[in-house]
């Protein structure tokens, strides 16, 4: 088979796959606007919608934010566990928190 004729019932195939799980250009936007309202310098910095692209861009350098501020919260957390000025009980009530 030539390459062009497998282009092509590959795009036939994807096609007919895509069309039973479509999803209108609405349901996008309005996923898009859902996400964009979770996000808080997005939604102030372009005060209303913005591309798809900058939407989800802004969504990755949040979740990488949020990922990195649990990293430096846990290695707190962890040098404040283990310092003498912590009684048994007080880390106690710390993991029990943390549950």
């Amino acid at each position: 088979m030539s390459s062009g004729r497998r282009s092509r019932t590959r795009r036939a195939g994807s096609s007919s796959l895509s069309s039973s799980r479509s999803i209108s250009e609405d349901q996008i936007s309005e996923l898009l606007s859902k996400l964009q309202a979770l996000l808080p310098e997005s939604q102030a910095r372009n005060g209303g919608a913005g591309s798809a692209a900058r939407v989800l861009q802004d969504t990755c350098s949040y979740i990488r934010s949020l990922h990195q501020e649990v990293d430096n919260l846990s290695e707190t957390l962890a040098e404040l566990l283990s310092s003498a000025d912590v009684t048994s009980d007080q880390a106690a009530i710390i993991r029990s928190l943390l549950m």
